[in-house]
Formats: structure tokens, sequence, C-alpha cells
């Protein structure tokens, strides 16, 4: 048996995930075609969405995406949390560096989770909460490559390394999340600067996998 639903609330919903998609935004006759509706309906969406500032409308009366969409994604980031954790607690405990997720917000890459090595004498701290540009790190520059790509795959070798550029005598490596919609992030370590082992690389993509699978 079906379960009911609103037809106003999935046009609604779909209005979003559309505007979502689209860089340049869309007018109300574009939508009308996308959603197989009239005029008037898409007019009554578009102002309920305004009301509560998910969607705003240009001089040119095109409609994007709101900043009201920001404050509920920020609600998400102890979700995200939650469910890579048990990923990050064992790369972080694996290669004895500090594991990371980083998620892209707005022009800026940021630290959302992270998990130190309960067994080591030192390592590099890294706090939740760190705002970087994305070509500052290997967290942002990992998501950049796989945004180059432009087909949801990281490109090869499927992770980046940076070294002495995270924080003073520190490096860094990431591999992208691919494979989630409407999500851009990556997972990594950061190491005291030195000798970068071999495995250190494939086993960052191991976890950002990991990481992904456990956010669909």
């Amino acid at each position: 048996m079906t379960a009911e639903t609103s037809q106003t609330l999935d046009r609604g919903v779909r209005v979003l995930k559309l505007l979502a998609d689209s860089e340049r935004g869309l007018t109300v006759t574009e939508l009308a075609g996308r959603l197989s509706v009239n005029r008037t309906v898409v007019y009554r969406l578009l102002a309920t969405l305004e009301q509560h500032g998910l969607v705003r409308r240009d001089i040119g009366g095109r409609a994007r995406v709101g900043l009201g969409v920001l404050r509920l994604a920020h609600r998400v980031h102890p979700l995200l949390r939650e469910a890579a954790l048990p990923a990050l607690r064992s790369l972080a405990e694996d290669l004895g560096a500090t594991a990371h997720l980083t998620l892209v917000d707005g022009s800026e890459a940021l630290a959302v989770a992270v998990v130190e090595p309960s067994w080591t004498d030192f390592h590099v701290a890294y706090r939740t909460g760190l705002r970087h540009a994305l070509d500052d790190s290997a967290a942002g520059r990992a998501i950049l490559a796989a945004r180059a790509t432009g087909n949801g795959h990281r490109p090869d070798p499927g992770f980046v390394i940076t070294r002495a550029e995270e924080q003073s005598g520190a490096c860094g490596a990431a591999a992208a999340l691919v494979g989630l919609s409407g999500i851009e992030g990556s997972v990594g370590v950061v190491m005291l600067s030195g000798l970068v082992p071999e495995r250190v690389g494939p086993r960052v993509v191991e976890a950002a996998t990991e990481v992904a699978d456990a956010l669909r």
C-alpha cells in the first residue's frame, strides 16, 4: 500500500532540488515546464518558499536557492559527524594521525569532524570548525580534484598529499567523498611532517569510501 503523500510538499521539494542543480537559477516558465504544472502553481510555490528564506529571486526574476537552506544544512553536520566517526576513528588509530571529515561550505573547506589517535606520544592538533580556502590543504585540494573530473570520480591516484602546508611542521593526505548527491567533502589525515608512508594514501581512500557508504 502506497503511503499518502502531499502533492504540494512534493512539488516544493522538487523546486528546491531543481534550483540546487542550477547555477544560474531558473525562471517561472522553466520551472513550470520541468514540473509539468502551470505557472500559477509555480508562483505559489515560490512565494511560500521565499517566505521561509529557502528561495530568492534576482532582479531578472530568476529563482535561486536562498540563504535559509544554509541554516538547515548546518543542522545536518551533527548527523554527518555521527555517521563518519567509526571510519575516522579507525583511520586515526591505524595511521597514528589525526583524521578529519571536511565539507564544502560556500567557497571554503570546513572541518566538521575530527578524531585524534589515542596511542601516539605526539600528533598534530586539528579542531572541528576550522575553515580554510579550498586550495590551502589536502582536504580542499582533494575536493577540487574530484570536482574537476566532473563525473563523480576521483582522479588518479585517488588522493592528494601535501607537505608542510597544513600547519607549521605538518603534512596531510585526503581523498574526496564521491557518489553522494548534494555533498562535497573529503576524508583526510594530518600528521607530523616527514616521510609519508606509501599506505597512507590508499588507506585514506578506503576511509573516504567507508564514510560515503555510511552517508548514503
